[in-house]
C-alpha cells in the first residue's frame, strides 16, 4: 500500500492470481482508502456508522443486498454508493473484483 505514491499501479495485476476471499488498501487519498477485493461467495451483513461506501466493479458481478429492501447488481463499470448507516452485504456468483472507496478509519468487519 501506498501513501502519496508517484507510481502507476495497476489493480488487476494486484490480484491476477487471487481466488480466495481478500479485501486490501491499494492506496490512501487525505482521510480515505481505496480498497480492492476479490470476492467468490457471501460477506456478512454489517453496517458503517460514520461513513459512506462506494463500490466500483472491475471484474464478475457483485451483489449488494440492502436490509429491507432491494439487491443491487452491479457489472464492470458498475457503481453504487451506500450511506452510512445502512445494514448490507455484498456477494457474488463468482470471482468477483471491485473497488471500495471509505473513510480511513473504517472497520472493513462492520
Amino acid at each position: 500500500m501506498a501513501k502519496g505514491q508517484l507510481e502507476k499501479i495497476n489493480l488487476l495485476e494486484l490480484v491476477a492470481n487471487q481466488e480466495a476471499y481478500t479485501n486490501f488498501i491499494a492506496s490512501e487519498i487525505n482521510d480515505h482508502v481505496l480498497r480492492i477485493a476479490v470476492i467468490d461467495g457471501d460477506f456478512h451483513w454489517h453496517k458503517h456508522e460514520d461513513c459512506d461506501e462506494m463500490f466500483y466493479v472491475l471484474e464478475g458481478e457483485l451483489f449488494i443486498d440492502l436490509e429491507g429492501k432491494e439487491t443491487v447488481s452491479l457489472k464492470p463499470g458498475d457503481m453504487f454508493t451506500i450511506p452510512s448507516g445502512v445494514m448490507h452485504r455484498t456477494r457474488s456468483k463468482q470471482r468477483t473484483v471491485n473497488l471500495c472507496f471509505e473513510k480511513k478509519e473504517n472497520d472493513i468487519n462492520g
